[in-house]
């Protein structure tokens, strides 16, 4: 494939900076961490790093409120570390994916305050969605949209002595821009040439389909068709505007687009628009057969029309880990769904991710591995007192939050902290260092082995469509290229194998007879 295609079947591994590892000690992960874990990452195999919002910002949401897109914040580096990083990993021949949050920024971000100082009816406020209330007084929200974190109960506008309201999809510490104002539109586009200016290769986009509002700001109880502030017709426009400044410089972008509708979807693929998107069919699908087979020909089919590459990702940032999550009875995902105390068996989700990350890294397109999930980490149970994320504080306390999925990085087992750093900013739990990437680099059995040996033998696959080949009803069966099948067993008994000149590679053990266990999978060259 073209080097210029590298995006259309690369391995692109999530960097959640401030619990990847910690370079001065202080708890924090940050730049230097990463730095230094590059050769880590090289031998991992990756084709690119993407990394969560390393600016400057008052961390009211992990980083997604930002207050200045062209600094990083002091507790991951300074701009000349970030610089030398995308340098130098580049010369280990991995890509730097940065993170735009163009929804909104944050309420310390220069604009907003600027428009607090200045008051109602001032151009400032026509930066963001300011409004007068309803009721006698104003005392009443503008509209009645619900918040984006799903649970919560809290209002999306926030209300100002001076008797205006702004809007804010998430916190009150993220008001929401106005992308009907050229300004706003001017200032990502000239965000994106500094980053590409120096020298990442792409850009992940945040709640990619939240930026357009109706300028009437309705109530969606009573809103007409399009919806009011959920993939717009005007996003278009703006995208096209964005990837005519990606192609000045070769640069790529992957957007955070959850849409129902597959046709709705796919126009943000177009040729013209963005490159790639999540998939987040796949990603939130239960560990069965028949959803999977359904999920990955959905997926397939709905990129086909538009020529643009599917993305495949077991877990994020915000989403359960995967070995917890197959781990129980329910192993699909749901943010509504999420509760304290959820039972798992983590034998059973870790045989079950071996299989997974097997089956995702067969199919065609890019795959997306979210830091931890090479070493098979479960979900932490934080103690309530620790929560630092908003949305279990927007829920009332009902929502666990994720910060279990951002328990920072267990390095070396014998180490303090497990060699993450100084005292983590997220408590790491007992048994943590049983996980430490120097033990399980010494373990051929380990799941960082495993994904090892996947990611240097992806290649065997090639770059064809995928074929669905003869199976029983439990079992996914594939290939891509001539000779090569990959065969994952979700039943609750052994199969017999396809016949196969060799195995070459396997996410457990087969049985006795040579068959394939549950919950299993291989990959087979004929």
């Amino acid at each position: 494939m073209a080097q210029q295609d590298w995006w259309r079947s690369a391995v692109i591994y999530q960097v959640y900076v401030r619990s990847f590892a910690d370079g001065d000690g202080d708890g924090t992960g940050d730049l230097a961490g990463v730095r230094a874990r590059l050769p880590y990452l090289a031998e991992l195999g990756v084709d690119a790093l993407w990394f969560n919002p390393w600016y400057l910002s008052p961390m009211k949401d992990g980083g997604y409120d930002v207050a200045d897109y062209r600094a990083i914040d002091p507790s991951f580096g300074t701009l000349a570390e970030a610089e030398k990083l995308i340098a130098e990993a580049g010369e280990l021949g991995i890509r730097t994916i940065v993170d735009i949050v163009p929804n909104h920024v944050s309420d310390q971000h220069p604009w907003f305050q600027a428009a607090l100082k200045a008051g109602p009816g001032s151009p400032e406020r026509e930066l963001f969605h300011f409004r007068r209330g309803r009721g006698l007084h104003g005392e009443l929200p503008p509209n009645d949209w619900p918040s984006q974190f799903v649970g919560s109960t809290e209002p999306v506008w926030t209300r100002l002595p001076d008797g205006d309201w702004y809007l804010h999809l998430f916190t009150p510490e993220q008001p929401d821009l106005n992308w009907a104002h050229p300004a706003v539109r001017q200032e990502h586009e000239d965000i994106l040439r500094f980053w590409f200016e120096r020298g990442v290769a792409g850009v992940r986009i945040d709640s990619a389909a939240l930026l357009a509002k109706d300028p009437d700001l309705p109530d969606l109880a009573t809103a007409p068709h399009p919806h009011p502030f959920v993939d717009r017709d005007e996003l278009h426009d703006i995208y096209r505007s964005w990837r005519a400044v990606a192609d000045e410089y070769g640069g790529v972008f992957v957007g955070e687009v959850w849409l129902p509708d597959t046709e709705r979807f796919a126009r943000y693929l177009r040729p013209d628009e963005l490159h790639t998107a999540f998939n987040f069919s796949f990603l939130s699908c239960p560990w069965d057969a028949e959803r999977l087979r359904t999920s990955i020909r959905t997926t397939l089919a709905e990129h086909a029309p538009v020529g643009a590459p599917a993305t495949w990702v077991l877990c994020n940032h915000d989403i359960t880990r995967t070995v917890t999550r197959y781990g129980r009875t329910d192993t699909g995902f749901d943010f509504a769904a999420k509760a304290f105390g959820t039972p798992s068996d983590l034998a059973l989700g870790t045989r079950r991710a071996r299989a997974a990350a097997l089956l995702s890294l067969a199919l065609p397109g890019a795959v997306y591995v979210y830091q931890g999930e090479e070493l098979g980490l479960p979900e932490a149970e934080i103690p309530r007192e620790r929560i630092e994320d908003p949305m279990h504080f927007r829920s009332g306390g009902a929502d666990p939050g994720r910060d279990g999925c951002r328990v920072p990085l267990p390095w070396t087992a014998d180490a303090p902290h497990a060699g993450f750093g100084g005292e983590p900013w997220l408590p790491q739990p007992d048994g943590w260092a049983a996980y430490a990437a120097d033990r399980q680099a010494a373990d051929p059995a380990s799941m960082l082995a495993l994904y090892r040996q996947a990611i240097r033998l992806r290649p065997v696959f090639g770059h064809g469509p995928l074929t669905w080949l003869p199976a029983p009803e439990d079992v996914l069966a594939f290939t891509r290229a001539d000779g090569v099948r990959c065969v994952v067993n979700l039943g609750t008994a052994s199969v017999e194998l396809p016949e196969h000149a060799e195995l070459l590679l396997a996410s457990g053990p087969l049985d006795d007879g040579g068959r394939l266990p549950e919950d299993t999978a291989v990959w087979l060259r004929s």
